[in-house]
């Protein structure tokens, strides 16, 4: 499938395009991604005016909302956010939208169809990626154990994703899981929900930090048996309005723009 990263005008759909991105639900969506781009930042999991969250519209349709090119997270508001389609046309909002960020969301959305996908090269997680491990070994800590049986590994770096066929590539590996650890690159984590998935996105990178130092000490390390990582990881996949209440009180902590 080939991106078009503009279109023909059409005043009839520009009208609805308009209509939908002004509704409430999808303003209430567009105030969550920015706070959750927010909050990336104020974690230290963003880098500079790279990378991308994005968010299907609960429609049935293709579009889904994405944040701008070349705005620092810290400032990004509700009213930044922009909505595109699958192809990769803006429909409403101020800003453009980063090449790579169309080509590897859109893909995710449309052959992985998950709702939510927040792509980020924080740092523990990415230094997992350039080790021959590649990946979060999840029977290590109990953050870890949160994603056993939920993460892929895309084991083959090729370059900027700035075709299509890369962001296929790259969908097509998650498999089905909610995390995949991309070689040489950084991570994708998706969920229903833009508060599940940024919860998870949160405590994979703590989970990596505390894989990463443990190894850097050189001291044998200490795996737990995989039904009890089976067991816990069941448990906090059962907890999910810790989530909620995770992102609320970012809400509050982080000031609406």
């Amino acid at each position: 499938m080939k991106l078009h990263l503009s279109r023909p005008p059409d005043a009839a759909a520009d009208a609805d395009h308009a209509a939908v991105f002004e509704r409430s639900d999808i303003r209430r969506l567009r105030r969550d991604l920015a706070l959750a781009l927010r909050a990336a930042e104020h974690h230290g999991l963003s880098e500079g005016v790279c990378n991308h969250f994005s968010m299907l519209l609960p429609d049935g349709s293709d579009r889904f909302l994405i944040n701008p090119r070349g705005l620092y997270w810290s400032e990004i508001g509700e009213q930044d956010i922009v909505m595109v389609d699958g192809k990769g046309a803006k429909l409403a909002g101020r800003h453009e939208v980063e090449p790579t960020a169309m080509f590897i969301h859109a893909a995710v959305h449309r052959i992985a169809r998950k709702a939510c996908v927040l792509h980020t090269h924080m740092p523990y997680s990415t230094a997992l990626t350039v080790t021959q491990v590649r990946v979060l070994d999840t029977t290590l800590s109990q953050n870890a154990m949160r994603f056993h049986g939920r993460v892929a590994v895309d084991g083959r770096y090729n370059g900027l994703a700035l075709d299509e066929r890369e962001g296929e590539r790259i969908a097509t590996a998650l498999e089905g899981a909610d995390v995949a650890f991309l070689a040489n690159h950084g991570v994708i984590v998706c969920g229903e929900r833009i508060d599940y998935a940024y919860d998870d996105l949160y405590y994979l990178e703590r989970a990596c930090q505390v894989q990463m130092i443990a190894a850097a000490s050189g001291l044998p390390l200490a795996p737990v048996d995989p039904a009890l990582t089976a067991q816990v990881a069941a448990q906090i996949q059962g907890e999910r309005a810790q989530s909620t209440l995770f992102f609320e009180s970012l809400r509050r902590l982080l000031p609406e723009r």
